[in-house]
């Protein structure tokens, strides 16, 4: 009966995430009709803005076109016409003198006769006929003005919509996802030359498989990608998984996005753990403080406790340790897990096994700090990676005269936990990771 249920529990599970997963493929095909509509008026409306600012540009050429030639026939038709006045008035004088010239010869007076000829040879040597040029000024053939637009025509015959590129195809077993970095590889189903740049787009999730409509997280972009690869670096990983897509763009048009992929993240995610505390830790949930007082106050407020506190003394006065607002309550109970010189302080997580990574951001001024793993078996007096119960990355600052840096400082460390036995993640302060002495 026990079986049955279970194996009945298992179809539930099953047919609640095949109803999950139809329900958002439904929802995806009624945005895509919606899409559909909004996208066919909009690349209706750029198609008539197009033909529109065409035939706009044609009218513009028209227009200048047939100013020119107005232009031109207005500056031949000038020409002309002064020439033809010109020719015309040379013409009046020439057919007078020649009317005098006939006179002059059938004159009987032949004294008067020498006089009179030489005034008409003057005349005619200063006479317009013979000073005008008769050739025209210009010519009357318009037929450089004439156009042959069948290349023109044919170029708008062929006009047709801008060739899509394909969809990238992203490569899994050439991507990586290692050290807070994911590399991205994908390529081009066909050989395509135009193609300018690449689009990436990503987001964090915690589900598992195609990625989902949606989500918490918005699409993340990086634009301007020239290669087929791309590494984000610097990530935190603090969801499970990412998704990834890729569209390739040419210099008009960009394509449709790649299918996406779902990478897993995996991160160690805890938190410290400050009911482990040394008492002169200050510890928040992912960071620790040192605290010279710590310990002193926790034996200031036993001894008031019982009755023996000297809270007249300013240098016993329990205000001058008062904890950080932002300190957790121990829970102690007045046992310590780690004392004397073993500044430690537990994650809240057991390691069993694997590779793991995480990052120490440190303050200039620190003195000295270890990360690292240990045995649950570390005793409260053992030092963090100085017995075989723990092994520890450790900075020590004592030995620099200065510190090289003004800003935040950052570690980075993976440490491969032994999978034979549960162990912590450990921190270990000592003065400080924002304490000086």
């Amino acid at each position: 009966m026990e079986d049955q249920r279970e194996a009945l529990r298992k179809i539930i599970t099953t047919l609640a995430v095949k109803n999950e997963e139809i329900q958002s493929f439904i929802y995806s095909l009624k945005q895509m009709l919606l899409n559909v509509e909004a996208n066919s008026a909009k690349v209706q409306e750029d198609l008539e803005a197009e033909f529109q600012s065409l035939f706009s540009l044609l009218e513009e050429l028209k227009e200048g076109m047939l100013m020119k030639i107005k232009q031109d026939r207005a500056s031949r038709t000038y020409e002309l016409q002064n020439q033809l006045a010109a020719c015309t008035r040379a013409l009046e004088s020439s057919e007078e003198l020649l009317e005098t010239a006939n006179q002059t010869l059938q004159a009987t007076d032949s004294e008067d006769f020498p006089q009179a000829a030489k005034q008409i040879k003057d005349s005619v040597t200063m006479a317009p006929a013979f000073r005008l040029s008769l050739k025209a000024k210009v010519s009357d053939n318009m037929s450089h003005l004439m156009v042959d637009f069948a290349q023109e025509r044919r170029m708008l015959q062929a006009l047709k919509f801008l060739p899509v590129p394909s969809a990238p195809v992203i490569d899994l077993a050439e991507s990586l996802v290692a050290d807070n970095c994911v590399t991205l590889v994908w390529r081009m189903p066909d050989e395509d030359s135009k193609i300018d740049h690449y689009v990436l787009e990503y987001r964090r999730t915690n589900f598992e498989g195609p990625p989902r409509l949606k989500e918490d997280h918005p699409w993340m972009v990086v634009e301007g990608i020239r290669q087929t690869e791309y590494t984000l670096t610097s990530l935190k990983f603090d969801m499970k998984y990412m998704n990834f897509r890729v569209k390739a763009c040419n210099k008009a048009v960009a394509g449709e996005f790649s299918e996406p992929v779902t990478l897993e993240t995996p991160a160690f995610m805890y938190r410290l753990d400050a009911s482990t505390s040394h008492q002169n830790l200050r510890v928040d949930d992912l960071s620790v403080e040192w605290d010279a007082m710590g310990g002193k106050v926790q034996d200031i407020k036993a001894r008031e406790k019982d009755g023996k506190g000297r809270t007249a003394s300013p240098v016993n006065s329990p205000a001058r340790g008062t904890p950080s607002p932002k300190r957790m309550p121990s829970g102690r109970g007045g046992r310590d897990r780690f004392t004397a010189e073993s500044y430690t302080v537990l994650g809240d997580t057991l390691i069993d096994g694997g590779e793991h990574y995480w990052e120490v951001r440190y303050e200039p001024d620190s003195k000295a700090f270890g990360v690292g793993v240990a045995y649950r078996s570390l005793g409260r007096f053992e030092q963090l990676g100085k017995t075989a119960a723990s092994w520890c990355l450790h900075i020590n600052n004592w030995l620099q005269a200065s510190c090289p840096s003004t800003t935040p400082a950052q570690n980075s460390c993976c440490i491969p936990s032994r999978p034979s036995s549960h162990s912590h993640c450990c921190l270990l302060s000592q003065y400080g990771v924002a304490a000086s002495r």
